[in-house]
């Protein structure tokens, strides 16, 4: 991640089309199909190197195209380490738990940069609020409320987002790429990662390990 000071804005992460304003108001024609709120899971056959094996949370779709994050791909960087990195100082009273929480690789869209899914509270000045339970925020100052211990109940954060252009996610999606199921925020903040994969196809209603055996037979 860049080094950002405090005080000021982490950079947007840009809507497909519209780069400088990334969490405006969904426009009047939204898409029949939207999958914000949802869960996409890679399907075993997905051999993608950045995909393969993974759940996207959705923030948001409408006819600007997609944006994810995705919740089970943990980078080697840690709170800590961001902390130093964008000139934060947390305080000595915050919870090891935090300190040395993992941060996602959330997608390879603008990979140097950071993002936080979270439950919604306290007001910051670049988010959006998703559902009642889950809020998306793209400013340096829920880090800071983070740093010095009034951050967010619950939060991922995450290096990078998922963003697919107009159509590409449901062709993607008619072509058996990714299955979706609506989201649980349970599984975003209390699951932990490796187990986040099965819990969301446990929302599908059946034994992912079934899906996965018969996924490489005719």
């Amino acid at each position: 991640m860049k080094k950002t000071k405090a005080g000021h804005a982490l950079p947007a992460p840009g809507r497909l089309e519209e780069p400088d304003d990334p969490l405006a108001p969904a426009p009047k024609d939204a898409p029949a199909l939207n999958l914000a709120n949802h869960f996409l899971i890679a399907m075993p056959a997905m051999q993608d190197p950045v995909f393969g094996g993974t759940v996207v949370y959705v923030c948001e779709h409408n006819e600007n195209g997609v944006l994810g994050v995705v919740i089970n791909k943990p980078t080697d960087m840690t709170m800590q380490v961001l902390f130093e990195r964008i000139d934060l100082e947390p305080s000595a009273t915050l919870s090891p738990a935090i300190v040395d929480e993992p941060i996602m690789f959330g997608g390879p869209v603008q990979d140097d940069r950071g993002f936080v899914l979270h439950t919604p509270g306290a007001r910051y000045s670049s988010s959006l609020t998703v559902t009642e339970d889950v809020a998306f925020t793209t400013s340096i100052d829920v880090l800071e409320a983070v740093a010095r211990g009034a951050g967010p109940e619950r939060m991922l954060v995450s290096i990078g987002y998922s963003g697919w252009s107009p159509g590409q996610l449901e062709d993607e999606i008619s072509r058996n790429g990714w299955l979706t199921v609506g989201a649980q925020a349970h599984i975003l903040f209390e699951v932990p990662v490796e187990e986040r994969y099965f819990a969301a196809m446990k929302l599908l209603g059946f034994d992912p390990l079934m899906l996965a055996s018969e996924a490489g037979h005719a």
